[in-house]
């Protein structure tokens, strides 16, 4: 345990040492602060939407995107990288296992996008709070919960990342290979999806057809998580039907999110374990 909690020391201090923790939260906050303002337009008397709620919508949509990049761009070289810079090699010269290498480089990297993503959010609050806006208990609730699934989104592409960086041979490679999944996973697979479910027109997609799709994709289970998950919000968001067709709970969608971490650091430990130095 003292050798994972002092790798994690070592990462959390590189990251902020390589600006990482800094330019993050300056990011996520800049664009949440920017949902904030831009986003109470539409949450008048007149429309009934809490300012609240339309940041979750609009936070969610977001996090989709961009949690997920940020995550592979600090993991996928956690491994190839530092063989290539030799770092590796020193390290494992000590009495240190490696998957305690692995377990700690996971937290450290954990640590810095939970930190990034609830400061960087929390703006949206403090925001609000600043303009005396009403936040009701529902509301925050919402908030709380997309924030932690947004870090556990992220728990997922870094262990992605991960396993990608103990499979490639060059930083390079793992960029590239992170790039594409980034693609595929946040992109091209709800797309196919929606061509898929168009085609269909509802003959054969039965619920349980759906929801498999759905748990393929941890993008689309933190999707369904928070744009489901509370019945303001799925209004707002206009996926009252995918929740009506899409019946999962919400224990359901948080273990999908935390088997998707699972396998693929499972994966990436093994990988590693037999990877020649």
């Amino acid at each position: 345990m003292n050798a994972v909690l002092t790798i994690m020391a070592k990462e959390i201090r590189q990251a902020v040492r390589n600006r990482w923790v800094l330019a993050a939260t300056l990011l996520l906050a800049a664009l949440a602060l920017s949902l904030t303002f831009l986003g109470s337009a539409p949450s008048g008397s007149n429309v009934g939407a809490r300012p609240l709620d339309v940041i979750i919508v609009s936070l969610s949509s977001l996090t989709i995107f961009l949690v997920p990049l940020i995550a592979l761009l600090i993991s996928h070289d956690a491994i190839v990288g530092d063989m290539e810079r030799g770092t590796m090699l020193l390290l494992l010269s000590y009495p240190v296992a490696r998957w305690q290498v692995l377990i700690g480089k996971f937290c450290g990297h954990l640590a810095v996008l939970a930190f990034a993503t609830s400061l960087g959010y929390g703006a949206a609050v403090a925001a609000l709070l600043a303009t005396g806006s009403d936040m009701d208990r529902e509301g925050l609730a919402a908030f709380i919960a997309m924030i932690g699934s947004s870090v556990l989104l992220g728990a997922v592409f870094i262990a992605i990342g991960y396993w990608v960086s103990a499979q490639v041979r060059d930083r390079g490679t793992a960029a590239g290979v992170c790039i594409g999944l980034w693609l595929l996973l946040v992109l091209v697979y709800d797309m196919a999806l929606l061509g898929l479910l168009v085609l269909d027109k509802g003959q054969n997609m039965s619920g349980p057809v759906l929801n498999t799709l759905l748990l393929l994709n941890p993008t689309d289970i933190y999707r369904l998580l928070n744009l489901t998950g509370f019945a303001n919000v799925s209004a707002l968001s206009g996926m009252a039907g995918l929740a009506g067709s899409a019946t999962l709970s919400v224990p359901v969608l948080v273990a999908a999110l935390a088997l998707w971490t699972f396998i693929p650091l499972t994966a990436a430990s093994l990988s590693f374990s037999r990877r020649e130095l």
